[in-house]
């Protein structure tokens, strides 16, 4: 299952876009939001996530 952000958590800091091996992270309006056609659910992005705002579902 692909990585699911919750909105209202994210900072907007963007570790997780920079962890992506494979890019399907982007940022819209300060927040992330995973291309889920692109997503891998290798985790580098749950694993990076400093306030826990990036689930594998």
């Amino acid at each position: 299952m692909p990585a699911v952000i919750d909105k209202n958590t994210c900072t907007g800091c963007e570790q997780c876009v920079n962890s992506c091996p494979v890019e399907a992270i982007s940022m819209n309006s300060d927040v992330a939001v995973v291309d889920t056609n692109e997503c891998v659910d290798c985790g580098d992005c749950v694993d990076v996530c400093p306030v826990e705002a990036i689930t594998l579902e």
